[in-house]
């Protein structure tokens, strides 16, 4: 371990993993270690460029809390995320794909009845949806946990707001029998991912936009099925070509159909215009337990 130069340093790093018992952990940190320096060889880095490095990484851990992750906003800004996603979620023909989960899921969310109106208040104009979540073979998943959220019209979700502390246009609602998930909420907008923090500064030094395109999360979770994490997206909504983390999918592009007038498909009226999204969510079977070897 004397002498160490940058020839052997790899190497010797390496070694010190040899008594790591998890086979796994070691795989992977070994890889961690032969490519990060590997990055550093190849990039030459500067003692000051990674010192910078580290206060940029410090300053996303800071910028971390019970109502915001910056770090995963940086996975999904450099792509890392919908990486992960593409690696582990290969679907067959027929089924909903999978895109990035997104920082601003909360867990707890009011479960609310079929047909409420999740907005609880969240500006924006009436959107009235109607899915189903089925079975590759179109058999109805009755009673799947149908995890909702969104941005409001002012391109903010809820836990963005720092004098409030009530959850809106997010909610939990079941399937019925025939697997149908129905509900009014708010026409979604395109928003810019926030630009306040660490993440913020690097896409404006790097000269990208921190938009996403107009869209609504579901997590889709039913016994006998995987869990599915996606969005619908707006079919005509900009920024659907550049999305800043990189998750569109022409799959899950669906019209956010608007009525200038007339009742809503249920619920009371609105008193003027409202938009519609009818939307099938096709889940794929989870795969059969593997047994570990004795």
């Amino acid at each position: 371990m004397r002498n160490i130069t940058e020839h052997n340093i790899t190497a010797a790093v390496i070694g010190q993993l040899a008594q790591c018992e998890n086979p796994r952990l070691k795989e992977i940190m070994t890889l961690l270690v032969k490519h990060v320096h590997g990055f550093v060889r190849e990039a030459r880095l500067t003692e000051a460029e990674w010192m910078q490095g580290i206060e940029f990484l410090t300053a996303t851990g800071q910028m971390c809390d019970g109502k915001r992750q910056e770090f995963i906003l940086l996975s999904d800004t450099l792509g890392v995320s919908m990486l992960t996603v593409a690696l582990n979620n290969a679907k067959p023909p027929g089924a909903t794909e999978s895109t990035v989960f997104g920082p601003f899921h909360v867990r707890g969310a009011p479960e609310l009845a079929l047909g409420a109106d999740i907005s609880a208040g969240a500006p924006g104009e009436p959107l009235f949806v109607q899915a189903t979540v089925k079975g590759l073979d179109g058999e109805p998943v009755a009673n799947a946990l149908v995890d909702v959220w969104q941005a409001d019209e002012d391109g903010f979700y809820d836990v963005q707001y720092k004098d409030s502390d009530q959850l809106r246009a997010r909610a939990v609602l079941r399937s019925d029998a025939q697997g149908r998930v129905y509900f009014r909420s708010i026409l979604p907008v395109a928003y810019p991912v926030p630009t306040d923090g660490p993440v913020g500064q690097m896409l404006s030094a790097s000269g990208r936009h921190p938009w996403r395109p107009a869209h609504v999360h579901f997590m889709i979770q039913a016994l006998g099925y995987e869990t599915l994490i996606t969005h619908v997206f707006r079919d005509g909504a900009p920024y659907l070509d550049s999305d800043v983390v990189f998750g569109v999918r022409s799959s899950l592009m669906a019209q956010f159909v608007h009525h200038a007038s007339g009742r809503p498909p249920f619920g009371p009226a609105t008193g003027g215009g409202f938009y519609t999204l009818d939307f099938d969510f096709v889940l794929n079977p989870a795969a059969p337990a593997r047994r570990e070897l004795p």
